[in-house]
Parts: structure tokens; sequence; C-alpha cells
């Protein structure tokens, strides 16, 4: 090959390749952009399904508290958010949180993040969106973000139509709590914010380990299973006094300290240590998520 030749084969490779490799235009930045990744997963029917069910719920519960009557209710000893569900839309809000904390809103957050990534890795498709070529870490953080706007727009919505249902229904007055103390509207509903947001950080616990166990198998539901039968047992174990200080460290630990809003004044510690605990367990849980992911064989 003459130096001719040689000098224009490298001015024309210099033109479609990047010193790295890559191909001259092509921004790893722009790979799997988080509106795409968010447009997939509302077509899943999955996610239909859920956002319906948020809509459902309050309006089956609305239904089943109107049906009830006085006598079964005054049956009931226990002070709890249940007693004081029809006071108000607000109170009904709360009781819906109240009602779907410990379970419901645990497999909300546990499919959406389970079942991303372990479900293309069971249709096959996984390999072919790396071989977009989007980078393994973009791919990861992507879903892991659509997961998360996912959750956090099904907790929003379940509480959205609580509240005007429940208005509807029960009327837009005060918040009345169990043991006597009213709020008004305003500070009602800032509680409420706050709450929400409580909750929001602290179902990250289980959504975080489901899409660890998400990157480590294949099966979605093994993904979400597990991620929910492991909240379970914790649960579980909490309720045994033996334990002592160490079921504080669980990561159940804390998952109605959201209730400690509804005190005047608001008593912070728990609500503080569950933040900061369930940023933690998140934290860790999508670190190993992440770095198994790196390691993970997709091309078979």
């Amino acid at each position: 090959m003459s130096t001719t030749d040689r000098t224009s084969d490298t001015a024309m490779t210099g033109g479609h390749v990047q010193p790295t490799g890559a191909v001259a235009g092509y921004r790893p930045e722009r790979t799997l952009r988080l509106s795409v990744e968010l447009r997939r997963q509302f077509k899943r029917r999955r996610t239909v399904g859920v956002l319906v069910m948020m809509v459902a719920l309050p309006l089956l519960l609305i239904a089943a508290l109107q049906l009830g009557g006085d006598e079964e209710a005054a049956e009931n000893q226990r002070i709890n958010l249940v007693d004081v569900a029809t006071a108000s839309g607000l109170n009904f809000t709360l009781f819906v949180l109240f009602a779907t904390t410990n379970f419901f809103l645990v497999v909300v957050y546990a499919l959406f993040f389970g079942d991303t990534v372990a479900s293309e890795a069971a249709w096959g498709s996984l390999r072919y969106t790396l071989a977009t070529p989007v980078p393994r870490a973009r791919l990861l953080r992507q879903k892991w973000y659509a997961a998360l706007v996912l959750s956090v727009g099904a907790l929003l919505t379940l509480v959205a139509v609580a509240v005007v249902a429940g208005g509807v229904a029960f009327g837009f007055d005060a918040i009345r709590t169990p043991v006597g103390v009213t709020l008004g509207q305003g500070e009602g509903l800032l509680r409420l914010a706050g709450m929400v947001g409580y909750l929001a950080v602290h179902l990250l616990v289980v959504g975080t380990l489901a899409f660890w166990f998400s990157t480590v198998t294949d099966a979605p539901l093994a993904a979400v299973g597990g991620a929910v039968f492991t909240m379970f047992v914790f649960a579980i174990l909490d309720e045994v006094e033996q334990l002592g200080s160490i079921r504080d460290w669980f990561p159940t630990a804390e998952e109605y300290a959201w209730t400690d809003l509804l005190q005047t004044p608001v008593d912070s510690g728990d609500l503080f240590r569950g933040v900061v605990q369930s940023l933690v367990y998140a934290a860790v849980f999508t670190a190993l998520a992440f770095r198994h992911f790196a390691r993970r064989d997709v091309t078979s």
C-alpha cells in the first residue's frame, strides 16, 4: 500500500471514529433517555394495572366504610386511624396510608423495581439494549430512575384519589386524630405531604432490594417475591420482643414513624432515624445491584 493510500485511510478513519474507539457522534449520555424508558414502562400492562388499583382501592375502602354500620365500628376497642376514618377526606387518606403501608405499597415498590431488569433478561431483550450500545451503568441507572418515578407516581395517585374521593364522601374538613387533637386543613395537608415524603423514602428499602434481586435473577417473580418475602420475615421478627434493640436495625423498623406527624408537637426522632436508615439500606442495595450487573453475563 502506498503512502498516499495509508494517509487517505487514516483520514477516513479519523473522520468516523473518536479517539476512544467509538463511532463519531456517539454520546453515552444520549442513549436510553429517561423519557424513552418511561414510555416503555407505561406501555406495559403491569403499570396500567397498578395505576388502576391505586385509583380503585380508595373507592373500595369508601364503599366498605359506608356499608359498615356504627355498631360494628363500635366493637373495635383499639384506638387507631380507622376509628376516625370517616371524619373527613384527610382522615380517610390517613386511613388509606395506614392500611396500605405494610403490604400493598410494599408490593407496588417491589414490582416496579424488581421487574425492570429481570423481565428484559427473561425476554432476551437485555443484551440487544446493551448492544445499541448503551453503557451498563447508564442502562441500570435509567431503569432505577424509571422505577422510582413509577413507584412514587403510584403512591401520589393513591393519595390524590383518596383525598378527592374521601373529601366528596366525608367532607373537606380538618384532621381529627384518634386522641382528639384537631389539625386545620392547611396544616393537615402540610403534614400529609410530609407523611407521603417519608413513605416514598422508606419504601425505597424494599424497592432497591428488589432491584438488586432483579440483577441477580432472570425471573421477575423471584425478584419481586424475594424482596416482599424478605420484608415480611423482618416484619414477623420485629414482633419478637426478646430481640430487643436489634429490631431497631431491621429494614422494616420505623415503617409507621410517619404517624408521629399527627402529634402536637411533632416528635421527629423516629422520623429522622427512619429516613437515614432507609437511605443507607437503599444505597447499599443499589450499590450491590450495580456491582453485580457490571459483572453479569447478559450475552447468553
